[in-house]
């Protein structure tokens, strides 16, 4: 199970990738589009959907590298029983927001199919094809946000924090 969850978290981070890339070609194409005088359609909402697209796909690899930012006053001057119920109340809460998130993600999704909810731009796009994205990938933070939080429960996880990343 295990490698499976961290092939998910790469696996996320790379179409994280993937859509930092799809963001670079909307830009080119823009600037080409008005150097060579032809229309490049929707190329700014594209690269807007893609932005968000990156931004959501990397949230879960991002908390397994310890790159999310953790306010760790409060956490680092308790020692023993405190320190780690502060870490599961605070894990627990966090899967609880990240449940919300993902389920309100993918009813957005449906939501916006069952309306036929279409973009205001030219382009004129189905909203829920760009959301999907969004959808996947708080549903991939909320499965490592839970994973973080068993592992915590067994006695198992290793908090990764910012300095040990960095020097990775």
């Amino acid at each position: 199970m295990r490698k499976w969850l961290d092939g998910l978290y790469t696996a996320s981070a790379w179409l994280a990738g993937l859509f930092m890339v799809g963001v670079f070609v909307m830009v080119l194409l823009t600037i080409a589009s008005r150097l060579f005088g032809f229309s490049a359609t929707g190329s700014d909402a594209y690269a807007g959907y893609a932005t968000a697209g990156a931004g959501f796909m990397a949230l879960a690899s991002t908390l397994k590298h310890g790159e999310h930012i953790r306010v760790t006053l409060l956490l680092g001057a308790l020692k023993g029983g405190a320190h780690k119920a502060l870490e599961l109340l605070a894990l627990s809460i966090a899967t609880l927001l990240a449940g919300f998130l993902a389920w309100y993600s993918a009813y957005l999704v449906w939501q916006s199919w069952d309306i036929n909810d279409i973009s205001v731009g030219i382009d004129a796009t189905p909203m829920w094809i760009p959301q999907i994205p969004m959808a996947i990938g708080t549903l991939i933070f909320f499965i490592a946000i839970s994973d973080e939080l068993v592992m915590e429960i067994l006695g198992k996880r290793v908090a990764a924090n910012q300095e040990d990343a960095h020097h990775e």
